[in-house]
Parts: C-alpha cells; structure tokens; sequence
C-alpha cells in the first residue's frame, strides 16, 4: 500500500540556484578520483616495503594482534574482520584472498603468513575463511619489526578513527623477493620474484658501491627465482626488464625421460612454470589427444602428494620418441608459458615504471631512513632514561634527606619544589621519584645505577655515531641485511637456460623402423640393441647375463618366441624397451625387460628360441625330448600364436634353430651320450599342425639333451658327465671337448655314435652342445667356467671339471672369436636354462 506523502511549503524568502556544470568535466574529474584511488589505495605496490595496502594492513593487523609465529594460530575470519573493520573498507572476499595468497608457497617465493587448514592449490581455491587459520609467518616479523618505534609515518585511516603506517619498515625487499601483480586503471604492475640472497648481495654490493652498473648487479641477481621452480629459458627479455623495466621471458617445466614401467618409458613433470597448475596441464593433454593433434601418448598420472611434492606422469606409447613428445607439449601446452614484466610501483605517491637499480636505490633509501629515525628514537629513550638515572643517582646519595624532604613538604608540589632546589633536579627526575613508591627507591643499588648509566652512555655514543657517519649507517643497514638473508633465505629454485636445448630437426615423433638385434638371456630377459651392428658376447659379464638366442629384425617389425611346449607367440619388436645401453658394442642383457611382462607362459614352460618370421627360406627346425625333428615351413609363420609343432603326451621341445641356408647340419645329443648329426635338407618341410619325424633313436628311459643346427666347419661338440643320482649341482663329473668334424653323419632316425664315455659313478650328461668353437661353461653360480682345448680324440672321458657345470652355453652367447649370425640358437639341456658369467 503506497504511503501518502504531502509536499511541503518552501519558505518566502527561498531562492533557487541552479549551478550549469558541463559534463565532460564531471565524468573526468570522478573519474580521474576512481583511478587514482584505484591505483594509490588498492592495486600497486609502494616500492618501499613492495606491498598493496591491503598486504600492508593484513601484517600490521596481526602485529598489533600479537598473531606471532611462537603465538597459536587464530581464525582467518578473525583476522579479515579486523581488518575489514579496522582498515580496510571494503568487502571481507578481497580481504580474504590476499591474505590466502600471502600464505601460498607456491605464490610467493617467501610467505608472510603462517596459514593452518586448506589453503588451496594452483588449480583448487581455498577453504572459507571461517575453516582455516593463520598468524605472521617469520617473514612478516621482519616486515614489522620496529614500526612502533617511530620509524615510519602514520595516516588517519577512513573514518579518522585510528591510524594506519603509510609504509613498513620492511627488512625484506619484498618488492623484488615476492613480486607483485595488479590491475589498476589504465595501467598494470606484473613483477617476477627473485631470490632473496641473491637481492640481498644486490643490495649489500651497491651499498658498498653506490655507483655499480646493471652488469654488476646481475652478477648477483642472474634472473628471476620462480617459487615453483622450473626453468627460464632464454635472458635476453630479462635482461631488458632489469635495465628499461619491461620484458618477457619464457618459463618452462622441469620434466625428465625415465622408464615408467619395464616397458615403457615416460615424461615426469616434477616443477610447472609460475602460476600454472597441473589440472590446466592434464585437461590441455587430454585435449590435444582426442583432438589427435598430439600422439604417442599412452596415458598421463598425477602421482604427486604433499610430502613427494609434484609429480606428473605422461606415458608414452612404444614406437614414439620421448623427447620429440616432450618438445610438442612445450609448444602446445602450459608446460612452457610466458611472463611478462611491468615493473610498476608507487614511488612517493606517483606509478612510475622501475628498472632493477631503481627498485633497489628505492628500497635502500627507504632503509637508510628506516635506520636512522629508528636510532634517533632510541637515542632520545636512552636520554630519556639517562636523565632519570642522573636523577636516582643524586637522590639515592642522602636517601634519607630526600624522605625528610618529602615527609616535611604539605603537599606534592611543595616536595617538587624542594627537591628541585635542595638537589638541583630537573622536573622530570622529580616527578619520578616523587611517582616511585618508596619500597622501590630503598631497593636501588648505587653499583647497579652505575652500571645501567654506562651502558645508557655507551649506546647513546654508538648511536650518535650512526646518526652522524653515513658510512657507519651504511654499514648498519648491511649487517642487518646479512641477518635476514642468513635467516630467510633460501637455495635457487629456478634453474637459468641462456637458450633452450633444442631437438634435432630431423627428429620425428615415431620410433623409425631401423634395424636392430633382438636378444635373449638365460635368465628370462629379452632386450633389443641400438643399431643392426653385431653385438659381441665377449669381455666382462655378470654373472647370468647371458645371451642365448639373437635375431636380426627392425624397430618396427615383429618376432616370434619359441616355448618349449612347441608354441610361437608374436611380439612386436616395439614393446621390447628401452633399447639396451651398451659400451664398446658389448650389451648386458641385464637391462632388457622379463619376457613375463610381454607373453604369458605356463608355470613349467619357457622361451628357448626367437624366431625372425622369416616369409620364405628353408624355415624353423625343432627337436624334442623323444627325439622327434621338424622342420616348420616359414608360410605357416603367420598367425600371433600358434602351434609349431603337434606334441605327443610328456613330450617337449628342447631346440629350436632358425635355418638360413637349408644345409644345415642338425645334431642330436642324447643323454646316453649318444650323437646324431645329419643334413637338414633331408627333413621335409611341415605345416604347423604336423607332429616331424623320428630324428634319433633313443634307448629306454633315455631322453635328448641337446638340438641344434649349425655350419659344421670349425665346430665343436662340448659334452658333460655325472650322475643322475646326485644332487643337482654336487655331481663329480667330467667335461670333454672334441672337434665336430671326428663324429660321422649317419641317417636320420639312428642311433648315432658314442660321444662320452662315462667313468665310474657316472651315468648320463648333466650338458651338453654343439656348434662352431669356442665355447665356455658356466657354474651352477653363473661363473665362467674355462673349457680345456679341443683335441682329436674320442675315446678320452674328459678332463675333470673344477666345479661342477650347470650348462654349456650357445654360440649366441660365447663365440669368444666370432660374432653373432643373426639366426636363433639351439638350447643345450633341457633340465637346466644355460647361464655364462
């Protein structure tokens, strides 16, 4: 219901003045008030103490609040009202956030506030304030040490009802070590923190020299000291804002290339570039992905904690370079970012643009008056007190006098007065001892008196010197700043690149498909080699680092492995990472990656061979426990896992060789001692579900130790003896070395000739090989074990081995002389995986 309202009557005698004002006037004066209350009361920092009123008010609130870092945190919400009712008059949000962002140690490169609770994260905002808490961190304590003693100028605040310092002392040159950003009217300020002692030696070098160039002040002040660390790349934009106060710089992540998993390898982000969070990272990958701009990423992880710190994992696919992915997300994501500097700051109440040599001149002046209206303070308090000790001194002499004195006077005045004029004191030292309770007086002590008067003499001398030497003021304003530096300071987080290290041009993101080797150890490991260069297998191994299968393929193709339960199973040559290092061409298998990690084996099944998939030749040859040859015709080779060969129940494979010419000798070695070789052209090649054909007859209960094919120029047949009582390992036994060419060929499907005779306590091989010389043994340990010398007899049982010998190891491995050929080798017992030291 509208209210009724009557008008009322103007006076008689009232005229109307109606005052014309143009209205371009009245926009530019307001708004020239609005911007100059924007720029002067809320969004640039004073270049003294470096800080925005709000910052300013924050640390003076909780100084007077006595929020000091040995004092129990309070609540923020505390904290703002104070502030917001104090000093500050606008909304508590604004009030809020700066003080977060003064407790953030990944906003300011030294935080002024201790905060407790949820402070947020580059990417997430923080708690309400009515959740966390927070007091003066140790930082800020320097910031307002000694504001109390007259060393800066106080203003009324808004409402006139208190008052407010226009500056900090500030110990710490804020301005530089934290930086600042802000958006005023019409202009911006945007400056990158720095290190402090870095600033400090700054300071201190142009203390001592007053006329120092920017090329000497960068000798202590290189760059920039982002408190997320990362690295600049390039300094030229640096060094441009150090001398003209503008310039731009590039920041960029900290990330390495290491292995992520056994196959795989990765980029690890541990520092991002200021003021970029790791979500704004992981949304921009997963863009880039599904928009295919970027490939060759696998999956990205953020692994990191609050007591690991940031870690950012990005897994690359196999067949993609590391380090040319690495570069595309420097040039397409926030891993690389740019700043900008506008060193923008108030200096006497006017925005000015400041180099480096500015801001420190600025800060130093404002030091040097800091310094020397806090010595004159305290030189007028020890005067102060000097005066009333002269006092006590003249009184205590003839205390009782002065009782007398007082008790005979009528009133306070009269004692004043007679004590002026009895012992010729001033007004002040009698009114302090007429204030002083008698108890007091009666407790001084002439020596004590005594005492404080020197030391009051000796500071009033020190601190006349400091008011009139200005080098001895100067070097006051040194020490302290060697003091912060010592107890603040902190080691370089940014790491200072004078240009990027850039990727070869020729790099592309895909892995190319070159050629390479394949190998395989005794002990499970599988490994691909650098380059198609012939590895060697002498030199220094360690012990089961053993090579006992090689194929030539390339980066990009695939393999097959051959298990001793007649299986193949296709891998692709790209999942076997990272490539082996190798010194002198010499790799150690022990970096290749357990084949368990690439195909899925039963518990009693094992890899014997690899396979190149050749597409045509003479094929694949198998051997079994029972004696059954194959060969496998390379147009079966075709599928990702299939059977080489049909096994009959208990039976296995105990070699597989990889033919190349089809004149191959393929040898037999039973354990009976027993040696078959004949030529492989007389097996007929077989599809892959065809179970091969008798290859040597053996004796009852008597099973196959070795299958291999090989040229037989040059080869040697390595046989061991013991006994199939003994524990694996103990047997006595003995090791005989003969030249291949003494064993006759006979017909494929025979029994073959006599290769060992067994001594007494023997009764079977424990190993046995064949192929071209020469060869080495291995212990059961993995030590080398030396062979004697081939000789030309076969009727000798062998020379006694030294220690008993877990397996004769393959070509592939210890062809001390010779090189790897390239094709797959044969296995050599079938009860033991052959090992080399």
């Amino acid at each position: 219901m509208a209210r009724r309202t009557t008008k009322q009557e103007l006076p008689d005698d009232f005229e109307e003045h109606i005052l014309d004002t143009d209205i371009r006037d009245e926009m530019q004066t307001s708004f020239l008030e609005y911007a100059y209350s924007v720029i002067y009361s809320r969004a640039l920092p004073d270049a003294r103490d470096g800080l925005k009123p709000v910052q300013r008010r924050i640390l003076y609130t909780m100084d007077d609040m006595s929020l000091r870092p040995d004092r129990g945190h309070v609540k923020s919400a505390r904290v703002v009202g104070e502030v917001m009712g104090r000093l500050h008059p606008h909304g508590d949000g604004a009030i809020y956030d700066a003080l977060v962002r003064m407790a953030q140690s990944w906003s300011m490169r030294l935080p002024t506030v201790d905060g407790h609770g949820n402070f947020g994260s580059p990417d997430d905002p923080p708690a309400a304030m009515r959740y966390t808490e927070c007091r003066m961190a140790p930082a800020a304590v320097a910031m307002t040490t000694s504001i109390h003693e007259d060393t800066v100028d106080f203003k009324p605040n808004y409402d006139s009802r208190e008052m407010e310092p226009v500056v900090l002392p500030s110990a710490i040159p804020h301005l530089l070590v934290n930086g600042s950003a802000g958006i005023a009217v019409g202009m911006a300020t945007n400056i990158a923190p720095h290190n402090l002692v870095e600033v400090v030696q700054a300071l201190k070098h142009l203390i001592s020299h007053p006329k120092a160039t920017l090329d000497d002040l960068m000798r202590f002040i290189p760059g920039p000291d982002l408190p997320t660390g990362g690295k600049i790349v390039g300094l030229d934009g640096v060094r441009d804002a150090y001398e003209t106060g503008r310039g731009t710089f590039r920041m960029r992540a900290t990330a390495r290339i290491e292995s992520v998993t056994p196959r795989r390898k990765g980029i690890v982000v541990t520092e991002l570039p200021y003021g970029v969070g790791e979500e704004r990272v992981v949304e921009q990958v997963k863009k880039l992905v599904l928009a295919k701009k970027l490939q060759g990423i696998a999956d990205i992880k953020q692994l990191g904690d609050r007591h690991q710190g940031l870690r950012l994992v990005i897994e690359v696919k196999n067949g993609f370079v590391p380090e040319a992915i690495l570069e595309q997300l420097y040039r397409q994501t926030a891993l690389e970012d740019t700043f900008g500097i506008n060193a923008v700051a108030l200096v006497d109440g006017q925005p000015r643009t400041l180099s480096l040599r500015e801001m420190l001149d600025v800060f130093l002046g404002h030091r040097f008056d800091v310094v020397r209206r806090r010595s004159a303070f305290r030189r007028g308090k020890a005067a102060d007190r000097l005066h009333l000790v002269d006092g006590l001194l003249i009184a205590i002499l003839d205390i009782d006098e002065v009782i007398q004195v007082i008790r005979g006077s009528d009133n306070a005045a009269a004692a004043k007065e007679r004590l002026i004029s009895v012992f010729d004191l001033s007004e002040l030292q009698a009114d302090y001892i007429l204030d002083m309770p008698l108890r007091r007086l009666t407790k001084f002590s002439k020596l004590e008196l005594d005492k404080e008067k020197e030391e009051l003499e000796r500071t009033i001398e020190h601190l006349d010197a400091i008011l009139a030497d200005e080098k001895l003021l100067r070097k006051v304003v040194s020490d302290e700043l060697t003091e912060v530096a010592k107890e603040h300071g902190t080691p370089r987080r940014t790491v200072l690149l004078g240009a990027a290290p850039a990727i070869k041009a020729d790099t592309s993101v895909e892995v190319t498909d070159d050629p390479c080797f394949v190998l395989l150890s005794s002990t499970g490991l599988i490994a691909r080699t650098r380059d198609a260069e012939q590895p060697s297998t002498g030199g220094d191994r360690s012990n089961h680092d053993v090579v006992v299968a090689a194929t030539l393929t390339t980066r990009r193709g695939d393999i097959g492995l051959v298990t001793n339960r007649g299986r193949m199973v296709r891998i692709p040559v790209i999942d076997i990472a990272p490539e082996l290092p190798t010194t002198a061409n010499d790799p150690h298998v022990a970096g290749g990656v357990p084949l368990s990690e690439l195909v899925a084996l039963e518990a009693d099944e094992r890899v014997l061979a690899l396979s190149s998939l050749p597409t045509g030749g003479p094929g694949l040859a198998l051997g079994t426990r029972d004696g059954i040859v194959k060969r496998v015709n390379p147009e079966a080779l075709n599928r990702d896992e299939w059977e080489v060969i049909g096994l009959k129940d208990g039976d296995e494979v105990v070699g597989a060789v990889e033919l190349a010419t089809g004149e191959e000798e393929l040898c037999f070695i039973s354990t009976d001692a027993q040696l078959l070789h004949f030529s492989a052209s007389g097996v007929r090649p077989q599809g892959r579900s065809g179970g091969g054909m008798a290859g040597i007859k053996l004796g009852a209960g008597e099973k196959v130790a070795f299958f291999g094919a090989f040229d037989p120029a040059d080869a040697v047949v390595v046989t061991a003896s013991g006994s199939s009582t003994a524990l694996p390992g103990t047997e006595a036994g003995a090791v005989k070395v003969t030249p291949f060419a003494e064993y006759p060929g006979k017909g494929r499907a025979t029994g073959g000739v006599r290769s060992h005779r067994f001594l007494k306590g023997e009764d079977t091989l424990v190993a046995a090989w064949a192929g071209p010389g020469p060869a080495r043994a291995a212990a059961a340990s993995g030590a080398p074990v030396d062979l004697p010398e081939a000789n030309g007899r076969r009727d000798g049982s062998g020379v006694p081995a030294a220690q008993p010998i877990a397996a004769v190891a393959s070509p592939v491995a210890l062809q001390v002389a010779g090189q790897v050929d390239g094709r797959a080798a044969g296995s050599t017992d079938s009860a033991t995986d052959p090992v080399e030291g």
